[in-house]
């Protein structure tokens, strides 16, 4: 297929990959830009793996806790100046008050609203028709923690990411204690600071340890690494992706002589209980979510013959 400019362009914005090396991952890919991005990370032209995240979309994540409910919301808007309107601002906090006296997340749209007796999909409606603009409640997630558990939220950059931790104690003494608190707060940092891609090496998601498993593989053998080497070089290699990316086994971001692991442990000793991490959620604002960017230049280009 013929690789036009604007495709190179956009691939360029996603992985600041050089023109020319953004052509051939798309020419070898034959236009598909997940797999032009994946050519990229394995030539190592790119670190494509954290730029293809970096997709914007306007709107809130919000997070509340009430008792031994949690929730974290997202909410998008069409553009940053509605997410700064008080009636956004409003109908945000609105939905995060609803979720967490409802037990579910599940078909929230047909969902009784509470504040005005309909649903709240037509609450919905009715705040796109007053800010004129869409709007989109894009995800939700709640926890109900157990009677020996603490849920802590946290928000980052004025709701750009949202992070929920339970955090589980051995006894009801160190649950109900300030140090579990403390430790539930400090997770929560972390996880916004470091994105880790799953509780522990056990959670994390194979399909993504053999794609990365893939990507190791053909990296080291273009790079000459001799073909009956390059199984053992990968096995090592994984251990360090897990290890970077596993939230139990990362280095704690305020005190990196520690692991998220060895910190609970110190906690667990000052609560009175040993402090278990159950379960996190993260949401960060538009991430997966393609916004459209507009090239006036070519805009113009294609109206002339209109």
């Amino acid at each position: 297929m013929s690789i036009s400019a604007t495709m190179v362009k956009e691939l360029r914005e996603k992985t600041s990959a050089g023109m020319m090396d953004c052509k051939k991952a798309l020419e070898e890919s034959k236009g598909d830009f997940d797999a032009a991005i994946e050519w990229l990370r394995v030539k190592g032209l790119s670190a494509a793996s954290k730029k293809a995240d970096r997709v914007a979309a306007e709107g809130l994540v919000h997070a509340g806790v009430l008792g031994k409910t949690g929730v974290v919301v997202e909410i998008n808007s069409e553009t940053d100046f509605v997410s700064r309107n008080d009636g956004f601002k409003n109908f945000v906090v609105d939905v995060l008050e609803h979720v967490i006296s409802t037990d579910t997340t599940e078909n929230i749209l047909d969902q009784k609203y509470k504040k005005t007796g309909t649903t709240v999909g037509d609450a919905l409606k009715a705040t796109i028709a007053a800010i004129g603009e869409n709007i989109v409640i894009r995800r939700a997630e709640r926890y109900q923690a157990g009677a020996h558990s603490v849920v802590q939220t946290y928000i980052h950059g004025e709701g750009k990411i949202g992070v929920m931790v339970e955090v589980e104690s051995s006894t009801p003494a160190g649950a109900a204690s300030a140090e579990a608190k403390t430790f539930a707060a400090d997770v929560c940092l972390h996880i916004a600071a470091m994105n880790p891609l799953a509780l522990s090496s056990a959670s994390m998601n194979p399909e993504v340890v053999e794609k990365e498993k893939n990507i190791l593989k053909q990296k080291n053998l273009e790079s000459g690494k001799k073909a009956e080497m390059v199984d053992k070089i990968v096995e090592g290699q994984i251990r360090k992706f897990l290890a970077e990316n596993c939230l139990v086994d990362q280095p704690f971001v305020k005190n990196p002589d520690l692991t998220i692991t060895a910190y609970s442990k110190e906690a667990s000793k000052k609560a009175g209980g040993d402090l278990t991490i159950k379960r996190f959620t993260r949401f960060e604002l538009g991430a997966g979510i393609e916004k459209k960017v507009v090239d006036f230049a070519a805009e113009v280009a294609s109206m002339k013959g209109h």
